[in-house]
């Protein structure tokens, strides 16, 4: 028998997307001014979702600057969930989005784009999740993941 975590079982209006088939965009609003950008990971009915709390602009740097009102990149301009949506120009309204679409399909121009770009599993570094001491023992899963600095 499979052991799910409590926040499995706890099904609201807002974590309902959540439950969606992997690839739709969950977006929701935090403390009022910051859109958090996770995409739903599973099939259909079984809720898992990532946050995505950084990103390394390469593409578009020109526009995700003009977004946050910068003229140049710095270490941390990608670090933060509230700051890769800003930057990214995603908004909450686009919550339920199917990330799946091509581009030339996708009316609301945010979509999941494979590159074909490989990480070695030994980059990929893994530890306890931050920020939701609320969730008591969850907190201390190991759902957060991150690249190895490679400096």
């Amino acid at each position: 028998m499979t052991i799910l975590p409590r926040s499995f079982y706890l099904r609201t209006v807002r974590t309902e997307i959540m439950y969606a088939v992997g690839g739709t965009a969950y977006i929701y609003l935090c403390y009022g001014i910051h859109s958090l950008f996770n995409i739903v990971t599973n099939e259909l009915y079984i809720p898992h979702a990532i946050l995505i709390m950084g990103i390394i602009p390469e593409d578009g740097i020109r526009i995700m600057l003009e977004r946050v009102g910068k003229s140049t990149l710095s270490a941390n301009t990608g670090i933060g969930p509230g700051k890769v949506a800003k930057l990214l120009g995603i908004h909450f309204s686009l919550t339920r989005v199917d990330l799946t679409r091509k581009a030339d399909s996708n009316q609301f121009g945010i979509w999941l784009e494979d590159r074909g770009l490989e990480i070695p599993v030994e980059n990929i570094l893994q530890g306890p999740r931050i920020g939701v001491n609320y969730a008591g023992e969850d907190s201390q899963l190991s759902y957060r993941f991150w690249l190895k600095d490679k400096s």
